[in-house]
């Protein structure tokens, strides 16, 4: 493909991009007249352009800084939209004690719909790609890991609480904290650009960085105005057509919000490069198990004007366990800094399979499964175990090399 065909293409995909996000902006100042359902769906659309951008800003700004933090800061900015709909329920829930099982239930998709389809898609890809059965990771990739386990340790406390509290939000946050802190001494690794990405990167220093500010920024705006219409469309759409709207918040709001992101690691594997793509979602992972789940009680705290926790029912024990489970297994599986597909479609499996069955029980049978598998991998697989505690005894490598 010639450079003046490759420019037409990339042009073509930003300038859909910001469309997408567009025709919620001009359709926001008179939304009165939509129907529910036209609500969620076109301001669900400027979400999903808007993550686009937000991601190719992202990879521009690896050019500046060093990668482990470049990841970091891109899954931190995709999960935006994500962020910005949990927050809004987390807001109302402080009003409303309805919202507060979407909330979880918006949490709790979003971070098993990462593993569950996210990680493993890349390695289907890739192996569909290559026709290779497995990939190592980075050694960098140990920081996430680490942060991942100590966050996944800590979340099993919180389903025996039945509460989302401050305490949750300051360990939580903490985690996160010191995660952003060892990934901004990681050395510094070139990125390697393709599409609109590279195209910008090709203006000029100058040129590059306003344009990647401009993308955050009107990328920014467009989820601003769309998280409330988006989730309160979503629970309109439910009561008009009779779909439990738990289900819809759950798995249909976190498709929408992340999906780009998955499109994102997607095309770095088939770009032959799978480390990348896992090292972004495990980055999201990260965020949206440290961060999101701790701004919850916070942002709840503030609304409701008092000091009290975020009250959690059954069902919401039930989804906050299974997501801490599948984390543990996640976990174990990337220990060793290596991810096969049997290993893929075994999270893809458990995490489907899960889905055609409502029975509250199955919930707990999963998270037994999935612990089951976690400590049946660590127990038989040397590496694994060996991998898995070095990961909180050794500084990462890439924090060494840094400091040299």
């Amino acid at each position: 493909m010639s450079k003046a065909t490759s420019n037409r293409v990339n042009v073509l995909w930003l300038g859909s991009a910001i469309l997408l996000c567009l025709q919620w902006i001009l359709l926001h100042a008179w939304r009165h007249s939509l129907s529910p359902e036209w609500v969620a769906l076109s301001s669900g659309i400027a979400i999903f352009g808007a993550a686009f951008l937000l991601s190719w800003a992202a990879e521009l700004a690896q050019l500046d800084i060093p990668q482990t933090l470049a990841l970091a800061l891109l899954a931190l900015i995709a999960v935006l939209p994500e962020y910005a709909v949990d927050i809004y329920f987390a807001w109302m829930a402080g009003k409303n004690p309805q919202y507060t099982a979407y909330a979880t239930a918006n949490m709790t998709g979003a971070n098993r719909l990462l593993i569950g389809v996210g990680w493993s898609c890349v390695v289907f890809t890739y192996w569909l790609k290559t026709r290779k059965r497995s990939f190592r990771l980075e050694a960098s990739r140990k920081i996430e890991i680490l942060y991942l386990s100590l966050a996944t340790l800590y979340s099993f406390v919180i389903p025996f609480k039945e509460t989302l509290s401050l305490w949750d939000t300051a360990f939580l946050i903490g985690i996160f904290i010191f995660y952003i802190r060892d990934a901004s001494r990681a050395e510094h690794v070139e990125p390697e650009l393709e599409g609109p990405t590279e195209m910008i990167a090709g203006w000029g220093e100058t040129a590059r960085r306003v344009a990647t500010a401009m993308l955050f920024l009107f990328s920014g705006f467009t989820i601003l105005i769309s998280a409330e219409p988006f989730a309160e469309g979503l629970l309109a759409t439910g009561r008009t057509f009779g779909i439990e709207e738990f289900i819809l918040v759950q798995w249909l709001a976190p498709l929408a919000s992340e999906s780009p992101e998955f499109i994102v690691a997607i095309l770095f594997a088939l770009r032959g490069n799978p480390g990348l793509s896992i090292g972004t979602l495990l980055s999201s992972k990260v965020n949206q198990w440290t961060l999101l789940v701790g701004m919850l009680p916070l942002v709840y705290v503030i609304s409701a004007g008092e000091m009290k926790p975020m009250g959690m029912d059954s069902r919401q024990v039930e989804e906050v366990l299974l997501t801490a489970a599948q984390s543990l297994f996640a976990v174990a599986v990337l220990a060793n800094l290596s991810f096969s597909l049997t290993e893929a479609a075994v999270l893809f499996v458990l995490f489907t399979t899960q889905l055609f069955i409502p029975d509250p029980r199955f919930r707990y049978y999963y998270s037994f499964l999935y612990i089951l598998f976690a400590v049946g991998l660590l127990v038989i697989n040397r590496q694994s175990r060996e991998s898995f505690f070095a990961i909180f005894f050794r500084q990462p490598r890439g924090e060494r090399s840094a400091k040299k």
